[in-house]
């Protein structure tokens, strides 16, 4: 069965999002961060959500968990939490 590892980022806003997303692309880092701005409490962990299965996140989430390039953030991703970027650090088929 496919795993995937991930971390993210969980803010209220896709203008919050688009913000973070330019600052990791600017060169900062994404745990740090995660650590400052995301809702989420694995933003304490760096935004580390540990591995997973398909069917374990919300269906916008695992869509482009499963199918995103590895160590590219991604994002703004809405679901019914938030906006996430996300960025996929491992996957197995």
């Amino acid at each position: 069965m496919a795993k995937a590892q991930a971390r993210h980022i969980l803010v209220d806003s896709e203008e919050k999002c688009g913000q973070l997303k330019n600052e990791i692309a600017e060169g900062a880092d994404f745990a740090e961060v995660a650590k400052q701005h995301s809702s989420c409490p694995s933003g304490q962990r760096g935004g580390d959500l540990g591995e997973f299965s398909p069917g374990q996140m919300v269906r916008e989430f695992d869509e482009v968990v499963f199918s995103a390039d590895l160590n590219t953030v991604q994002g703004p991703v809405k679901t019914q939490f938030g906006y996430h970027l996300i960025e996929v650090t491992s996957r197995t088929d």
